[in-house]
């Protein structure tokens, strides 16, 4: 699906998608469209980073219905380059369930140029740890 911009800007607009999703029962709650129970949120990529997330997201089935899912390891590194308390606890979540590979979070840090947050956000929250 082609989405429109939004005029006069080079924003996207994701009112398409919303207004499909409402017909087919979807609710909007704040930035997210719940589907099924689940808040869902859209976002386009905006960089390299999310780019790459999208093109090694991973197919899987939810409660029967396709989809692709981005690995952990790219939601966590784009959560490292955000920033925020509630993304350093994404992470920390991710770490404490075994849910990354941490050589290839390591991989994907290096080659987005986030060694230095890695190494601040280790320092900060997961004291002796280093890869």
């Amino acid at each position: 699906m082609i989405l429109p911009t939004v005029p006069g800007g080079s924003l996207l607009s994701l009112t398409p998608i919303y207004d499909y999703l409402k017909t087919r029962g979807g609710t909007v709650e704040d930035e997210h469209i719940v589907i099924g129970g689940w808040p869902v949120q859209f976002l386009p990529a905006s960089d390299e980073l999310e780019l790459e997330a999208l093109a090694e997201a991973v197919p899987t089935t939810i409660e029967g219905v396709g989809t692709w899912v981005m690995t952990a390891e790219h939601l966590a590194a784009i959560a490292l380059r955000t920033g925020r308390p509630k993304d350093h606890n994404r992470i920390l979540q991710f770490i404490e369930q075994d849910a990354v590979d941490r050589k290839k979070l390591q991989i994907i840090i290096e080659r987005h140029h986030l060694a230095r947050k890695w190494e601040q956000f280790e320092q900060r929250f997961v004291e002796g740890s280093h890869g």
